[in-house]
């Protein structure tokens, strides 16, 4: 499990994301509202891409540890694994959490920012940094009540639930400084500084797989017990690090509160749960709709199961570029959301949506080029390669859509609309992929090749759903719904 994890928005890369977002400030000046217009210069796609190679990079990083992870605690032998797949259920039930508050916490810092307002910006930290750790220590005394009683309702074997119990209290501990992590990132982020973070995050990656090592093997050898404090001790390092490099140049105004600050923020609290919890809730649905995926994958044997496994792990190397415009999209458009200035917002989400396009369809076709010996190398099971054939085809073809609808997606959450990646999410997973799994695979048993189409057509009516939603007024803050006074009506 990654220590400080800049990726950590793409929980589920398949999902679509709720990350805390790059952030740029917004041009300034009168900008086109159409989503054709290339706008003046094309700094601000300079911009976009300028935010976003930062957490591009951070993701990918991010990956790369959580494989390392994998492969030397796969040396302890299978029950290690095992635990560590158990205790990871417990820690991404808190990071769905802690994921929403740093949602909720990019739109407030950003369009306080944009406002001009570093102090109701600084306050929103401060409440982020609260509510953060309240739900995090939250899970964590539900969880230490029982652990072991809490394992076994997983189907955890005694002897695996045993050796899972040290892990699972020190990942738990850990999560608290996960959570003031994720406060930290999303700030700096709010506060136009996607590198600080990744710099951070390379630095205290050296030092998780050195931990590792030292803990896990050499010289100590405390086995699965010296994964967790390898985790817990990489994790309050990254804390240090992101407190003290708050104190430090521009993100100074907007991050290094003080005893006023701390007072306020109790009167960012409503707005931030507002925000907050239609993106708690996505996550929920999200999640139970993969589990009920499974379910009907499970009735095609364990080769189908695996082949989506390994499928979504090679192609979800491909959505990073997405969900870094996401990223990209959320805090631009608060900025502007922020400076009043609606025109600003919508042609900031247009064009990090065409960039990401752009990206997506490169990805797409490279991917279904690829696919064969990609698949090759992850296995050379004959019933999981055919799977893994359709699967990695269909869903490269699919690159677009997702594009599309994650950084749209990221420009709602950034102006604050949380609700409508929620009432995507329900409509595309509960009202089209869940039953059309339900109906094609499990009632009529037809080819395999169907679940992957359900699930990329989830993706598509998301896609479709987000586009409709961006080019209406239904998620401009009420504030920002009239139009502006002509000058001929000023002069009358």
């Amino acid at each position: 499990m990654a220590p400080y994890s800049p990726a950590w928005e793409s929980e589920d890369p398949e999902a679509t994301p709720s990350i805390p977002s790059a952030s740029v400030a917004a041009q300034a000046g009168s900008v086109a509202d159409d989503p054709s217009e290339p706008g003046p210069g094309g700094q601000g796609h300079w911009e976009i891409w300028s935010l976003s190679w930062p957490v591009i990079l951070s993701q990918l990083l991010a990956s790369a540890i959580s494989l390392i992870d994998i492969a030397m605690l796969s040396r302890l032998g299978s029950d290690a694994l095992a635990a560590v797949g158990y205790v990871t259920q417990f820690f991404w039930l808190a990071q769905s959490g802690l994921m929403a508050i740093g949602v909720a916490g990019v739109a407030m810092i950003s369009q306080a920012l944009g406002a001009g307002r570093p102090e109701r910006a600084r306050a929103s930290f401060v409440a982020s940094i609260g509510l953060s750790v309240v739900l995090a220590a939250t899970v964590c005394g539900v969880a230490s009540v029982a652990p072991l009683t809490l394992l076994r309702w997983l189907n955890a074997t005694p002897q695996v639930a045993a050796l899972a119990l040290p892990y699972l209290q020190l990942t738990l501990l850990a999560s608290l400084l996960f959570g003031v992590s994720i406060s930290y990132e999303s700030g700096f982020r709010a506060a136009k500084d996607t590198r600080t973070p990744l710099w951070i995050a390379g630095a205290v990656t050296v030092v998780k797989v050195a931990l590792n090592y030292a803990l896990i093997f050499e010289p100590l050898q405390l086995g699965l017990s010296g994964a967790g404090l390898a985790t817990l001790g990489a994790q309050a390092i990254a804390v240090a690090a992101l407190v003290a490099a708050s104190r430090r140049g521009r993100v100074r105004p907007a991050l290094a509160f003080r005893r006023g600050d701390v007072r306020a923020a109790p009167t960012c609290l409503p707005e931030l749960a507002r925000i907050a919890w239609p993106a708690v809730i996505e996550r929920i649905l999200l999640n139970i709709a993969v589990m009920a995926y499974f379910v009907v994958l499970g009735h095609y044997g364990p080769a189908t199961v695996a082949a989506y496994t390994v499928g979504v792990r090679i192609l979800s190397f491909s959505w990073i570029p997405a969900t870094s415009f996401s990223a990209a999209a959320a805090t631009i458009v608060g900025h502007a959301i922020g400076a009043g200035d609606l025109a600003a917002a919508r042609l900031a989400g247009w064009r990090s949506m065409r960039i990401a396009l752009v990206v997506a369809t490169a990805l797409g076709v490279l991917f279904t080029v690829i696919r064969k010996p990609l698949a090759a190398a992850f296995t050379d099971d004959p019933a999981v390669l055919a799977g893994l054939d359709s699967f990695m085809l269909v869903v490269a073809l699919a690159q677009p859509f997702l594009g599309i609808h994650f950084t749209l997606a990221g420009a709602l959450r950034g102006a604050g609309a949380t609700m409508w990646p929620l009432l995507s999410a329900f409509f595309g997973n509960w009202c089209v992929r869940v039953p059309m799994v339900w109906v094609l695979g499990y009632a009529l048993r037809w080819d395999v090749v169907w679940l992957w189409v359900a699930m990329v057509t989830d993706h598509m009516v998301r896609t479709g759903w987000m586009l409709v939603v961006f080019r209406s007024r239904v998620w401009v803050p009420a504030a920002l719904r009239q139009p502006r006074p002509s000058a001929s009506s000023i002069a009358s």
